[in-house]
């Protein structure tokens, strides 16, 4: 049995129009090497530097653990002070992750070691994300809800990516009302007899390394595991296909609060038949 991943292409760096007509036009990634060298995050960014500059306050950590009927949107499992998380990266591997953590707001000084490139595309500016984790951390092979073009920019040691586009969903085995596929799948290294589906897939993989970023186009699913301890900045912009514009708003708007209503309701049900459906639906659909 194959895994069809291909090598997410490279290029040292690139002007806006060349990264227009060859990536954003055909919705197609690509990791840019050599973007980011004269920003001083460049030089600066790595753990201790935000242990000290960012050390007391206090962070909110994310595991692995399967999602439960009791756990909020994106709620938080544990949190702990930034200087604690960091020596526990460097110390042991650890599951713990921060994702979605606003620097602009947390710490505003973060700014000034950054500048908003020009890629032809308007980015959220008041949305730059900052993303941690210790060694062989991951996150779940997921799309973002708002379908973004997202641009991630990669500091310390090295992180495994594999990306997928919307056409290929299907074979994913995605939970139903949900922006995840079945989180018992092991996407480092798959278990094709258990999903055989995943055989016909074809996506992408590449190594992050310190300070190159990869573009990733609109609702592309991607999973990330962390080689080594570091973390990730992600900026973004709004998607401008119509068809991903309007799943984005129907996530936002009604898919979000209806999953959230049926767990108050259903309770563990809801998610265990969700489960079960991801299977049901990939299977049935060949």
């Amino acid at each position: 049995m194959a895994w069809h991943l291909q090598d997410i292409p490279r290029v040292k760096t690139i002007t806006k129009q060349d990264f227009i007509k060859q990536y954003f036009k055909p919705q197609k990634p690509v990791v840019i090497e050599q973007f980011v060298n004269h920003w001083p995050a460049y030089t600066k960014w790595n753990l201790d530097y935000m242990k000290t500059i960012a050390g007391e306050i206090t962070v909110p950590l994310y595991d692995n653990r399967p999602v439960n009927h009791n756990d909020g949107f994106n709620e938080p499992h544990t949190k702990m002070k930034m200087a604690d998380y960091i020596d526990l990266l460097k110390r042991e591997p650890t599951k713990y992750r921060i994702f979605l953590w606003n620097i602009l707001k947390e710490v505003p000084q973060l700014q000034h070691d950054f500048s908003f490139p020009d890629f032809g595309l308007k980015l959220m500016k008041g949305l730059p994300m900052l993303f941690f984790g210790g060694k062989d951390s991951y996150t779940f092979m997921h799309y973002d809800i708002d379908l973004a073009n997202i641009f991630h920019f990669h500091f310390e040691g090295k992180k495994k990516i594999i990306l997928f586009d919307q056409n290929q969903t299907n074979y994913l085995y995605k939970i139903p009302h949900s922006l995840i596929t079945r989180e018992d799948i092991d996407f480092n290294n798959p278990d094709l007899k258990k999903w055989p589906m995943l055989e016909k897939a074809n996506g992408y993989k590449t190594a992050l390394n310190h300070g190159e970023v990869l573009y990733m186009p609109e609702g592309y699913w991607h999973y990330m595991r962390y080689i080594t301890p570091g973390f990730s900045m992600s900026l973004r912009a709004i998607a401008r296909n119509p068809i991903n514009l309007s799943k984005a708003v129907y996530n936002l708007l009604i898919m979000r609060n209806y999953d959230t209503l049926m767990r108050r309701l259903k309770g563990q049900n809801w998610i265990d038949w969700k489960n079960e459906q991801a299977i049901i639906r990939t299977h049935k659909a060949f």
